[in-house]
């Protein structure tokens, strides 16, 4: 069994020497829950790769969105270049759920675009956590809806050895069951093909390399993995595994008895609508679930399979689906990162798709058995992880309830400390703002100003901008892209200082940000909440020159217990530095280069002055060369430049 090693020119600092060895200790103990309380900056996810390292078990590490976690992918895959460092998140570069609306009497059909890299990177997840135990997947909250059984997948799976002897045909026809294609021309993941003695497979795992199965008669020559592109032998294998195409596969046994269910379930939903006095609902179920029968016995697949998943892995109603965490050992830790954000999303997912479902059910779209094609419960998602530990600088009252260990990281290696708070009133407030902005535009520093409205965010934008200075309003309507833009902007200097809401919380790493002015500090609600505040302060704590100034006429009990917290956090930061003889400083970090898609802008704007005026073949020709930027930018994880873009294919494919 391989070892989990860290390959990294850092060595553990500060708190996070401290933290490694508790919650290590902790998990060696047996503890069900614990909680990593770390300040932004203080190398959280250094010290997940040192307690993997040092318990040596397998690890989930969960993410609330798909941009974090393939940041977080990234790091994991330097810090363990010599382990199995997957991503497992939704496939969809686009989706549509299926739906039907009620009140307009409009069905809407399922819309999905796969992303064929993303869904070769959870094939290759689940693959190496049935071979490997050195294994690390990092994943968003997706994880949590079913796959297809757990069991069919292990027992759809393929050894061949070097020596075994096979009936060729037998071999080809189990292929075709597991969903592979024969394709002779056009070979792709998830395809075979046959030249002579020669059977050639890419596993739905894979891109860039094949598997190469030479046959003396019907024994088992040699297997090798070879180069998609050269054709280039890349090393001997004794033998091989060979996993299914996709997750919903079964065997042929298994099929048959779930035809009969299915059917079965048809027959007694059809009768019910037919008494109910309902023979459209009647009508619409018995066609579209006899023509996904049929193409089930054919086949072993149909469009929207996912559906009928209970049956397939011969499972009741309401019992509990599998998913990718069915998939880890005994032994694996889930590490639940921001997970102030992460648990109330895995929370909230279950109603939100039974409700959506149950319109569909009660209209004759789709079986009940569709109901239990779901995410898992909360309850249940908790019955399936081993060990966990949450992650946060805002820790909330669920992960440390019941008295759970909580560890802090509050020192950070650069030295650098929390900011400094200071309350001013809000009379004069905008001038004071705009003398601060002043001060630290002279010293090329840079300034986030809050506001609890949008009203007073446009007008505060305004009336700066009136008075010479450079600033930037974020807002909703600021897509994903221009934002990122703005944000490069702001770093380089364009502005001086970025105006908005809710946007400037979480997920900003802006060290030239030196100051942090909140307007309505005292007012009550999420945005100024304690968790809020600290998160928000957390802006300024990049730069040596780190300050907050709230602007309020009353101090909040939430503003009190964020500055008590604050203050708390800097007095720690300050004494180790002064042990230490650490002086802080402002993290140098490069800015990015631009992130919009210049040549997307000179196809849309320049070479078609206005692209309501295309014709046909050139919006085709547009939406192909769109297409193929999306898919380069998911295929480098750069999912929200890959949403923008998406949004554009949408509005070409809208029109006219």
């Amino acid at each position: 069994m391989a070892d989990f090693k860290i390959v990294s020119s850092f060595i553990p600092k500060g708190d996070q020497i401290k933290a490694i060895e508790q919650l290590s200790e902790g998990l060696e103990n047996g503890e069900k829950e614990m909680v990593l309380k770390g300040v932004t900056g203080s190398g959280k996810t250094f010290t997940l790769a040192n307690i993997i390292a040092k318990t040596n078990r397998p690890a989930l590490i969960l993410e609330p969105n798909k941009t974090l976690a393939g940041q977080l992918y990234n790091e994991m895959k330097s810090f363990f270049p010599n382990n199995h460092v997957e991503y497992f998140v939704s496939y969809y570069d686009y989706y549509q759920p299926e739906a039907y609306v009620v009140s307009s009497d409009t069905y809407i059909a399922k819309d999905a675009k796969i992303n064929d890299e993303i869904d070769e990177l959870r094939h290759s997840a689940t693959s190496a956590l049935i071979n490997y135990h050195d294994t690390i997947v990092v994943s968003s909250v997706s994880c949590r809806y079913g796959i297809g059984d757990k069991e069919d997948y292990i027992d759809s799976m393929m050894t061949i050895r070097v020596g075994e002897t096979w009936n060729r045909k037998e071999l080809y026809t189990k292929l075709i069951e597991m969903q592979y294609k024969r394709n002779d021309y056009d070979f792709e993941r998830s395809c075979f093909r046959v030249k002579g003695d020669t059977l050639e497979i890419i596993p739905p795992s894979e891109h860039a390399k094949g598997i190469r199965i030479e046959f003396f008669d019907d024994e088992i020559d040699s297997i090798k993995t070879f180069d998609l592109v050269t054709g280039k032998m890349i090393s001997n294998l004794e033998f091989v595994n060979i996993f299914a195409a996709t997750f919903f596969v079964t065997s042929k046994n298994k099929l048959d008895i779930a035809l009969k269910r299915i059917k079965d379930e048809l027959d007694v939903v059809h009768k019910q609508f037919l008494d109910e006095g309902k023979p459209l609902e009647a009508e619409r179920i018995f066609s579209r679930t006899t023509q996904d029968i049929e193409m089930l016995k054919e086949t072993g697949f149909c469009s929207g399979i996912e559906n009928y998943s209970r049956h397939l892995a011969l499972r009741e109603e309401g019992e509990t689906p599998t998913t990718l965490i069915d998939f880890f050992s005994n032994d694996f830790i889930c590490f639940v990162d921001e997970s102030h954000v992460t648990i109330p999303q895995v929370r909230g997912m279950y109603n939100g798709d039974r409700s959506r479902k149950e319109t569909l059910v009660n209209y004759g779209f789709r079986l009940p058995s569709a109901l239990d094609n779901r995410p898992l419960k909360f309850d249940e998602f908790n019955a399936k992880l081993n060990q966990i530990i949450y992650v946060s600088a805002t820790p909330s009252a669920y992960d440390i309830r019941d008295n759970n260990t909580v560890v802090e990281q509050i020192i950070r290696p650069t030295g650098l400390l929390d900011p400094l708070i200071e309350i001013r009133p809000t009379k004069g407030q905008v001038d004071d703002i705009f003398s601060e902005i002043n001060i630290r535009a002279k010293k090329n520093e840079r300034v986030l100003v809050t506001t609890l409205t949008i009203k007073m965010a446009e007008d505060l934008t305004a009336y700066l901008k009136k008075l010479g200075l450079k600033v930037a309003y974020l807002h909703t309507e600021v897509k994903a892209l221009e934002r990122l833009e703005i944000l490069k902007d702001l770093r380089e200097g364009k502005y001086d200082t970025l105006v908005g809401i809710n946007l400037l919380r979480e997920g900003l790493d802006l060290p030239e940000v030196s100051l942090v002015c909140i307007l309505d500090a005292d007012k009550k609600g999420f945005l100024r909440s304690e968790s809020s505040l600290i998160q928000t302060f957390g802006r300024a704590a990049r730069n040596s020159n780190g300050k907050v100034i709230l602007y309020a006429d009353t101090i909040s009990e939430q503003m009190e217990e964020a500055i008590k917290e604050t203050k708390r956090r800097r007095e720690i930061q300050e004494n180790y530095n002064k042990e230490n003889n650490i002086v802080p400083k402002t993290i140098i970090k490069p800015i990015p280069k631009s992130l919009t898609n210049k040549k997307i802008e000179e196809k849309t704007k320049k070479k078609y002055d206005n692209d309501e005026h295309l014709t046909f073949d050139e919006r085709t020709k547009l939406i192909k060369d769109l297409d193929e930027q999306m898919k380069e930018y998911a295929k480098n994880l750069n999912f929200e430049e890959a949403a923008i873009i998406r949004d554009e294919i949408l509005r070409l494919k809208g029109m006219k």
